[in-house]
């Protein structure tokens, strides 16, 4: 099976996002680090937040007006 497409142009598409032999959901890439468990208490309840954001929102990347939405949804205020 060949992962290239037609298309108008004349030039094949190439679907990289699926190769042949790659494991079903490829390996997920993500922002920050998978673990948590050098973080301070603090630092993991935003790091579980921001990925729980990342998940219902389906975003694998963020940006800083998205980690901003999340840090205030913690509570956090500036003083």
């Amino acid at each position: 099976m060949s992962n290239e497409v037609p298309t108008t142009s004349g030039r094949p598409f190439v679907e990289r996002r699926r190769r042949e032999g790659a494991p079903p959901g490829g390996v997920e890439r993500r922002q920050f680090a998978n673990h948590y468990e050098d973080l301070s208490p603090a630092a993991q309840e935003l790091a579980l937040a921001i990925d729980r954001y990342k998940l219902e929102n389906r975003r694998r990347f963020i940006n800083y007006e998205e980690i901003l939405g999340v840090v205030l949804s913690l509570g956090y205020r500036k003083s």
